[in-house]
């Protein structure tokens, strides 16, 4: 897909690839260097779309849910058409220019900082001692109730957080860069984005929002288990441990994704996750992820450095692809 642009960029298809690897670059030290934008964020006003839609088209259970809502998935999702154009028309008009604008939508969806800097905050929380401020922390990250958790169940459930989450924000967001560029990874991000507030199981979002649930699973198949092989092989003396998590007890998660990054991301960082979590009231318990002692806040931090040498090993895997293929093509 990348392909497409050469034509209209006027850049040789063999540098293409070398191109989006800094391109990815420059967003991601965007990322580190700025974090989410202080004001509004773009995800936030899409949000407010998808939800004005929802509250009007929202009506009807069973297959009349289902096919209502995937009509409102398409309704919602229906902007990008114009965006396809505005880049079209922007690699016409000046490259650069596109450069700049693909370099800033991936920046906005990556939202690594932002992530760190939330599970951080719960971590300095519990080594002040201070837990119902890592409650607090904890509960802007998470959606299960937070109110009975101790010390360890909190730091377990923000690490379960770091690691789902950087295959939905990080890695999602760069594989699907260099299959198709920020129109790609702009899709992939407002599907995650309707699957965080659709894809509930209750009376509500059960049928309506079924598509965008089963959507977002595509979407994020071979990224989380691109995500979930970079953990092997960054973890060192752990990595066997990783990959016989995967193997073992990602099918016993209740996610087909997030359970791949979750159990594999535990085995690598020689830990065991959450045995229980509470939703509305009710207990309950949870599939084994990881093995080893049960996490603490003193792995927090490792599980942030873990999935930033993860990062780093797959942009390094992708430049050295993108170089290689740039030297063959010249033989």
């Amino acid at each position: 897909m990348l392909f497409f642009y050469s034509d209209s960029l006027a850049i040789s298809s063999v540098l293409l690839p070398l191109l989006f690897v800094a391109l990815s670059v420059f967003a991601l030290l965007l990322d580190r260097l700025l974090g989410e934008p202080a004001q509004f964020h773009p995800l936030v006003g899409f949000g407010r779309w998808a939800s004005w839609w929802e509250q009007r088209l929202n009506q009807g259970n069973g297959k009349l849910g289902i096919v209502i809502g995937a009509l409102a998935l398409a309704i919602v999702l229906s902007p990008l058409l114009l965006v396809v154009w505005l880049f079209a028309l922007l690699a016409d008009v000046s490259p650069v220019g596109w450069c700049l604008a693909q370099v800033a939508v991936l920046y906005l969806c990556i939202g690594w900082q932002s992530l760190q800097q939330h599970a951080l905050a719960v971590w300095q929380a519990l080594m002040a001692g201070d837990i119902d401020q890592a409650r607090l922390k904890l509960s802007w990250i998470v959606s299960r109730d937070v109110a009975e958790l101790d010390a360890d169940e909190i730091a377990q459930a923000d690490i379960e957080s770091v690691l789902e989450n950087s295959s939905d924000a990080l890695f999602a967001s760069l594989f699907w860069f260099f299959i198709g560029g920020a129109v790609f990874t702009l899709l992939h991000r407002w599907v995650n984005t309707l699957d965080a507030m659709w894809g509930y199981k209750n009376n509500r979002f059960l049928y309506f929002g079924k598509a965008a649930a089963r959507l977002d699973d595509v979407l994020a198949y071979i990224p989380a288990r691109l995500t979930a092989l970079c953990f092997i092989l960054v973890a060192g003396k752990h990595g066997m441990k990783a990959m016989a998590c995967w193997r073992v007890q990602a099918r016993d998660c209740a996610s087909p994704n997030g359970g791949v990054v979750m159990t594999t991301g535990a085995g690598a960082l020689n830990v065991r996750l959450s045995a229980r979590a509470c939703y509305h009231g009710v207990w309950k318990d949870k599939p084994a992820m990881g093995f080893g002692s049960p996490a603490t806040p003193e792995d927090i931090p490792v599980s942030i450095i873990l999935v930033s040498r993860a990062c780093i090993f797959a942009l390094s895997m992708c430049a050295l692809v993108a170089l290689a293929f740039a030297l063959m093509s010249t033989l």
